[in-house]
């Protein structure tokens, strides 16, 4: 992997050329191993939390990663477009618009003692702006090349906070053209319920059932590009337990290993549907 500028990641794209990078500033990391129809996303994996802002912090350690997306990138590391964020969407979050992408309380909690100065505040909004200048990049390359693409957007959710049954993984599609792209919503969500998950942990997969697809890295994609399909997927959090903060690595590896197959079964029937 190269630590690269932010300029020389969109040359690099510019040129086709294939590569593993690390953005200079260390704020997220970008590989493509062969220009394909489709990209994997995952915006909340990330966990850094700049030392700066460690004091100004009323939330714990504990409390950021209950609410991020711990292995979100793992579950679809072996595809070959994978784009994700490293740092913490406690500094700031790549799936809100530059203009709330800073918290000022977070699930109900103040999130900093005092405001945060516009240094402080500058500084994250440059990594969120580069981010999405390579995204602009990245996909205006697929769909150039292709004429269409799909982005597989990851997520997790906290299930145990909900006071009645949801999903092991739910499809937020309120922002994307539910008529045009029916048949591969309906596929997708139906390939994840097919899932067969260690420990006798059930799939079941609904579409806007807990969450309605309402981020920025969809509304950004969708809005500029007409040919890209976003696909919101949300796996509730049965790979770990959120409470007792343990991680069940055998549930990554399961999900990972199955989605190098049916993620791509899906993309591969995605492109032969609406290419031109």
């Amino acid at each position: 992997m190269e630590r690269l500028t932010i300029q020389q990641i969109l040359d690099k794209i510019n040129a086709e050329e294939t590569f593993h990078a690390v953005s200079s500033d260390y704020s997220f990391t970008l590989k493509i191993d062969s220009y394909v129809h489709y990209v994997c996303g995952a915006v909340h994996d990330g966990h850094q939390f700049r030392k700066d802002l460690w004091d100004n912090c009323l939330h714990t350690e504990y409390e950021r990663w209950y609410e991020e997306d711990p292995e979100t990138k793992n579950m679809v590391i072996s595809h070959p477009i994978l784009i994700a964020g490293m740092d913490s969407r406690f500094e700031y979050d790549l799936n809100r618009a530059p203009e709330t992408a800073i918290y000022v309380d977070a699930w109900g909690k103040q999130l900093w003692k005092k405001p945060l100065p516009d240094q402080e505040r500058q500084k994250s909004l440059n990594k969120h702006h580069a981010f999405y200048k390579v995204v602009n990049a990245l996909i205006s390359k697929i769909e150039e090349k292709f004429g269409i693409c799909v982005v597989y957007d990851m997520h997790s959710y906290n299930w145990k906070r909900w006071d009645r049954a949801v999903p092991t993984w739910n499809l937020g599609t309120s922002n994307v053209d539910q008529t045009r792209f029916n048949e591969d919503i309906n596929s997708w969500s139906e390939s994840l319920g097919k899932l067969q998950l260690p420990g006798g942990i059930q799939s079941t997969s609904k579409i806007n059932d807990t969450f309605q697809g309402n981020g920025y890295f969809l509304k950004f994609i969708s809005q500029n590009f007409q040919n890209t399909l976003v696909l919101a997927t949300e796996i509730a959090k049965v790979y770990c337990d959120e409470y007792d903060y343990i991680m069940y690595p055998e549930v990554v590896a399961s999900v990972e290993k199955q989605l190098r197959t049916r993620l791509v079964d899906h993309a591969n029937s995605f492109y032969n549907r609406h290419k031109k």
